[in-house]
């Protein structure tokens, strides 16, 4: 069996442009955050997969063999909703609502206790920029459908999980991810 995909760039919250200046930057915040040292904000697990992906990020020749692979992993995800067929402004939204809800939805339901997804992760699964992100993600925090978890990612809550059932805000099946796809663990390393 092939290991999971990381996403190294989801784990410390940064673009695959980012440059190795700012891997570094982020890197020594978030190391020192969730260092085991660190009473309040220590996580030993959390820490090792920053380290990871800092190893990775910040040698070219490593980072460089694992963009590929990043963007294999990419091109194999599904794509919520085709902005070329968005209409008015509050149709999109809508459609960004039950993207976003999937998606945190499916996230959730395979880690229960912490299933959550970065801004990141959803402006890539999404298609989307990250400004075009802001609005739906305040909103739908405000409406106490998502929430921000300790790791700054966004989980779906059981508000977000009834709206999205209800016919204003449910994907088609079709549309919905499903766990048998595992796109979010298990695409495999090439």
């Amino acid at each position: 069996m092939t290991p999971a995909f990381i996403d190294h760039y989801e784990t410390l919250q940064l673009s695959p442009t980012a440059t190795i200046e700012v891997v570094e930057r982020v890197y020594r915040i978030l190391a020192k955050r969730y260092h085991p040292d660190n009473q309040d904000t220590g996580d030993t697990m959390r820490f090792s997969d920053i380290h990871m992906a800092y190893e990775i990020l910040s040698d070219p020749v490593r980072r460089a063999q694992y963009d590929v692979r990043y963007d294999s992993h990419r091109s194999h995800q599904w794509k919520i909703f085709d902005q070329r067929s968005a209409g008015d402004e509050r149709e999109e939204d809508r459609r960004l609502f039950r993207g976003i809800l999937s998606l945190l939805y499916v996230a959730r339901r395979q880690d229960p206790k912490e299933g959550t997804l970065g801004v990141v992760t959803l402006e890539t699964m999404l298609g989307c920029p990250q400004q075009h992100l802001e609005f739906p993600l305040w909103y739908l925090k405000k409406r106490g459908c998502i929430e921000v978890a300790d790791n700054g990612q966004f989980g779906i809550t059981v508000d977000g999980i009834d709206k999205l059932t209800q016919d204003e805000l449910s994907m088609p099946v079709e549309r919905l991810l499903t766990a048998s796809s595992e796109v979010m663990r298990t695409q495999s390393v090439a």
